[in-house]
Formats: structure tokens, C-alpha cells, sequence
């Protein structure tokens, strides 16, 4: 029997309203600043992280180099744009998040830039949030360095929970990703 992806109302209403800001292009309306920054001029040293070079490998400076951000108040952490694979980034976050979870946001951040790049689809509907699988890979690069941080179990779990997360579907990805929460 095959199984059906249960989608959470909170992810489904962000997901959509994030795709009609997207499709009608007010996300640019939406931003802090009319223009792109360069990655490198406000998260410096990702390219000698070993998982960010894991990533993009031999071309991990020319992909920071070229990769851009934005600041919008359009959400309230990070995201990956859909339309041109460049990063968002909420100015609130950026200056009053725990540095920890910005440092594994980023690394999760530039796994979707990359699914981007190799044309993978980053917002599939066809899966929960959880078991989405181009989330899932770009939390296992979280996790991974989580732990080479050495992070606990418990502190991991506290990252992986958003808002938009209920218990069963943080219990559910905590077990694909083997951090006992």
C-alpha cells in the first residue's frame, strides 16, 4: 500500500503563501533592499568549512563568490529563492538569532543552493516537510555538523524545530536522521 504524504496546515499555508510571493514577484517588493549582496561580504569563512566544501567541492569558491543574499523581512530565518537560487536572509534573524542555529541554517541553506544548481525541485508537494527529500539531505548536513560542533541529541532537536513542526513531525525527522530527541 503505498503511502500518502500527510502535509501539516501550518507548512501548507507558509509553502503556498511563499509560492504566491514568489509567482507574483512581490517578494522583491517585500525586501529590506532592492538588490543582492555577495554571500562571501556576510558569512565569511564557509569556504574552508569541510562540509560546505564536501558540498561544491573543487568550485566552493567560485559558488560562494558568486552566490548571492538578500534581506527580507519575508519570512523568519532563511530560504533558498525558487527562481534564481540565491539566499534570503531576515535582517532580525541575522543579528538577534542564536549563532549556532545561523551557522547549521547556512550549511542548510547552501544544500538547497546546490540541489538548485543540479536542477532539483526544492518545494515538492508531493511530501510532508520532513520527508521532503531535498530537506532531508540538507538537514543531514546540519546534523552532521551539529555533531562534528559537538552538539548533543537534545541541543539538535532544539534546531530542528520550527514553528511550522509538530511533535510527530519533528519525532519523524529526528528518527530519519537519527537524533534521539
Amino acid at each position: 500500500m503505498e503511502a500518502i504524504a500527510v502535509i501539516d496546515a501550518r507548512e501548507l499555508l507558509v509553502l503556498k503563501i511563499l509560492q504566491i510571493i514568489t509567482v507574483l514577484r512581490i517578494d522583491r517588493i517585500l525586501s529590506l533592499r532592492l538588490a543582492t549582496y555577495p554571500f562571501t561580504d556576510y558569512f565569511r569563512g564557509f569556504e574552508k568549512n569541510c562540509a560546505v566544501r564536501r558540498l561544491f567541492g573543487e568550485r566552493t569558491d567560485k559558488v560562494l563568490q558568486n552566490l548571492k543574499i538578500d534581506f527580507t523581512f519575508l519570512g523568519g530565518y532563511m530560504g533558498v529563492s525558487e527562481r534564481d537560487g540565491h539566499i534570503h536572509v531576515n535582517p532580525r534573524y541575522l543579528n538577534k538569532g542564536d549563532r549556532i542555529d545561523i551557522h547549521l541554517d547556512v550549511i542548510h541553506e547552501l544544500v538547497h543552493v546546490k540541489q538548485f544548481m543540479e536542477g532539483r525541485r526544492l518545494f515538492d508537494t508531493n511530501y510532508s516537510y520532513v520527508e521532503r527529500p531535498t530537506e532531508i539531505e540538507a538537514y543531514r548536513y546540519a546534523v552532521e555538523e551539529a555533531r562534528n560542533m559537538g552538539l548533543s541529541d537534545k541541543r539538535i532537536c532544539e534546531y530542528l524545530k520550527t514553528e511550522w513542526m509538530n511533535e510527530d513531525s519533528l519525532e519523524r525527522l529526528a528518527k530519519t536522521l537519527n537524533v534521539k530527541c
